[in-house]
């Protein structure tokens, strides 16, 4: 009992890691304020972070069926925390380049290896447990911009930290998690078969469902990222705020995204799935007016909350349905799907371009794209 209740307990310390990835949107803002970079490569940032997702996300489930569950989230925490280490010595352009490309490479392994470890700590109830690990990662993305908020504001000028004391301690949680991880004694069950390569995932991509949900599952992270890199600039921009007071935004959108995954495992028990999807989609809808014609404090966080709990099921409703129509290939559309992931580098990308031309409506339009598409899938939902 005491190896089990300390299973559980290391394995929601890395499902907090895992939401370090999340501090990727408002450290760009402060890095872009400190280096005077513009839209367009401030936005570079975020989408390095997810562009490894495109790469690693097969072979992660290659290698891990070699070297086990646990060791790969052992790798993935290493790889995390050294991401995090080097901030702390510095910010020039190509250091931070360098932090945001190993944090996005530890979170591609952590995202594809610790949903099925925890498979290995837990024999029932499962879905409750998944839920409540995606519970505990939201509480570290939200947390991030207050924490950068804490440490601009109360910097401590002999270490040269800053708002940048946000990555001293994740490091230090992240280091946490690696121990205790280290020494849980976790049995993993033993794997038959081989894991899904590049050429059985991308055949899938011929079929229309797989295809539509892959591009589905792009959209949905674009407009993630999106909103969490864009909304305090909207407030800058619209409102006057600081940067300090601005990065509230960021809060607000995982606040709400938090709310969303807590309550939408109910109601998916209770709705059909293509009508919670459609009550989803219009929230994201209405939030897009909102963030493009609001200039009122009210409106745009309002804006900000509705895309933040819309966004918060669309993933595990795409992801469900494309795996419902090849029950005799998941382990191929699961490795699709986080690839999928990739839409967080192409969003940003032209986001910071549209912004940088047109301002921050420029930016919106570009969510506003994936929102469309996201309503022309309604129709795909079983």
């Amino acid at each position: 009992m005491k190896s089990s209740k300390l299973a559980i307990i290391s394995v929601m310390l890395c499902f907090f890691s895992m939401g370090f990835v999340d501090l990727v949107g408002i450290a760009s803002n402060y890095v872009k304020a400190d280096l005077g970079l513009s839209d367009s490569e401030a936005n570079i940032f975020p989408s390095l972070v997810f562009f490894w997702f495109l790469l690693f996300s097969v072979p992660t489930g290659m290698l891990m069926n070699k070297i086990g569950r646990k060791n790969m989230v052992l790798l993935s925490l290493i790889v995390t925390i050294l991401s995090l280490l080097l901030p702390i010595f510095g910010e020039s352009f190509y250091l931070m380049l360098a932090a945001f490309s190993l944090l996005g490479i530890g979170n591609a392994l952590m995202q594809t290896s610790l949903n099925p470890l925890v498979t290995s700590v837990i024999q029932g109830n499962l879905a409750s447990t998944l839920t409540f690990g995606q519970f505990v990662k939201a509480i570290s993305s939200f947390l991030a911009p207050y924490l950068a908020m804490w440490g601009a504001v109360a910097a401590i000028p002999e270490f040269g930290l800053n708002w940048r004391v946000l990555f001293a301690i994740y490091f230090i949680v992240g280091t946490l998690a690696t121990l205790l991880l280290f020494i849980t004694p976790i049995k993993e069950p033993k794997i038959d078969g081989k894991a899904s390569g590049f050429a059985d995932c991308f055949k899938l991509l011929s079929k229309p469902i797989v295809l539509l949900s892959f591009l589905s599952i792009m959209c949905h992270v674009g407009i993630d990222v999106g909103t969490n890199t864009t909304a305090p600039k909207i407030l800058i921009e619209r409102l006057g705020m600081s940067l300090n007071d601005a990065a509230f935004a960021t809060s607000l959108y995982f606040i709400f995204r938090t709310i969303g995954c807590l309550t939408g495992s109910f109601f998916l028990r209770v709705l059909k799935t293509r009508t919670f999807f459609i009550i989803s989609v219009a929230l994201m809808a209405l939030s897009m007016l909102g963030m493009f014609f609001g200039h009122e404090q009210w409106i745009l966080y309002g804006a900000i909350a509705c895309v933040g709990y819309g966004n918060s099921n669309i993933f595990s409703m795409c992801f469900a349905n494309a795996l419902q129509a090849e029950p005799e290939k998941q382990n191929e559309v699961s490795g699709l799907m986080i690839m999928g992931l990739f839409g967080g580098t192409l969003f940003p990308l032209a986001m910071g371009v549209a912004s940088d031309a047109v301002g921050q409506a420029g930016a919106v339009l570009c969510m506003a794209v994936g929102v469309i598409y996201l309503i022309t899938y309604i129709n795909k939902l079983k």
